[in-house]
C-alpha cells in the first residue's frame, strides 16, 4: 500500500472512531470500526493498475482471511448497500462517511472532498452522473450522522486536532460550562457605576 494511502486510511479511522465516541444513541463495535476503516483502501494500490473495483475486492480479500464483518463494512466505503433516512447509524455508515471526509491525509469538507472526487474520477457523463448521486447520498448521511453528534460537521477538524496526541480520539465533552457561586447575586442596578 502507498504511503499516502496509508496516511489516509489512518485519518479516516481516526474520525471513525472520533464520530462512533460521539453519538449519541447507539452503539457501534468500535474493534469492527476502526479495523474496517485503517483497512478500506486495502487493494486500492493495485486498482490503479488493473481499473479493478477496489472497495468489493478490499471485501473479497479480508473475506477470504477470515473477517467477513470487517470486508463488509470495506466493500460500503464508496457507496453503501442501502441509505436509509433515519436511525441509529451502522459501522458501515460511518467508514463510509469519514472516507467522504478525509482527503489524502487532511479532514475537508464534504464539499471539498466530492469536487475533488468528481475532479480526480469523473472523466465521463456517466461516472459525473454517478458522481453527483454519490454526493447527494453522502450530503444525505452527513445531515442524519449530525443530528446524533453534538456538534457540526464544521467542526470535525477542529475538534479531532484538539484531541490529537491523546491517543484514541476522546469524546467531545462540549463547551464548558460556567459554574456560579452560591449566593445573592447582582442585578442590572449593582453594575451602575
Amino acid at each position: 500500500m502507498l504511503q499516502n494511502m496509508i496516511a489516509h486510511s489512518l485519518q479516516v479511522r481516526r474520525v471513525s472512531l472520533f464520530i462512533a465516541a460521539n453519538l449519541w444513541e447507539g452503539s457501534l463495535n468500535r474493534e469492527l470500526l476502526g479495523a474496517a476503516a485503517l483497512l478500506h483502501d486495502i487493494t486500492k494500490t493495485r486498482s490503479l493498475q488493473t481499473r479493478e473495483d477496489h472497495a468489493r475486492t478490499g471485501e473479497l480479500l479480508i473475506a477470504e482471511k477470515g473477517y467477513p464483518e470487517v470486508g463488509k463494512i470495506i466493500g460500503q466505503h464508496v457507496f453503501l448497500d442501502s441509505y436509509l433516512l433515519e436511525g441509529n447509524p451502522s459501522e458501515a455508515e460511518v467508514v463510509n462517511y469519514a472516507d467522504k471526509r478525509v482527503l489524502h491525509d487532511r479532514i475537508a469538507s464534504l464539499d471539498e472532498r466530492m469536487l475533488y472526487i468528481f475532479a480526480r474520477y469523473g472523466a465521463t457523463p456517466e461516472r459525473r452522473q454517478t458522481i453527483e448521486l454519490l454526493r447527494e447520498r453522502s450530503e444525505t448521511l452527513e445531515k442524519r450522522l449530525f443530528t446524533l453528534l453534538p456538534f457540526a460537521p464544521g467542526e470535525l477538524a477542529l475538534l479531532l486536532e484538539k484531541s490529537e496526541g491523546a491517543g484514541e480520539p476522546e469524546p467531545f465533552k462540549g463547551p464548558p460550562t460556567l459554574s456560579l457561586p452560591e449566593g445573592p447575586c447582582l442585578t442590572g442596578d449593582d453594575w451602575n457605576v
